[in-house]
């Protein structure tokens, strides 16, 4: 089983924020860096002021399985750190998704469908 292509480390996530572009929602907002590489990577970054543990784990599976339903339809050679809002507490998968393929569309990274 291949290991989920995630950002995890301190340093790699405030580079994506000091470097990055950033476009927002009502839901989420997105940084996004090119790195070059072969892969692209998502980092999720959830605050306690959107809810207790249970509903913040909720919210980074959700978010988890958007990108990699979506994955293939992604540019390569990205770090995208995505912050999740408060107001995307009570959301559903669907309008998780929905967010997140809209922000992807303001950044340009949606491949051209053939």
């Amino acid at each position: 089983m291949k290991r989920f292509p995630s950002i995890k480390k301190n340093q790699d996530f405030q580079k994506v924020y000091q470097t990055g572009k950033s476009h927002a929602n009502r839901q989420l907002v997105m940084y996004i860096r090119q790195t070059g590489k072969a892969e692209t990577r998502i980092g999720i970054s959830v605050s306690k002021k959107v809810g207790n543990s249970v509903v913040r784990h909720h919210l980074t599976r959700l978010l988890r399985e958007s990108f990699r339903l979506n994955k293939d339809a992604l540019k390569t050679g990205l770090d995208i750190v995505v912050v999740v809002r408060a107001a995307a507490k009570e959301s559903e998968y669907k309008t998780i998704e929905r967010a997140f393929l809209h922000l992807c569309g303001l950044h340009n990274i949606l491949r051209e469908s053939k």
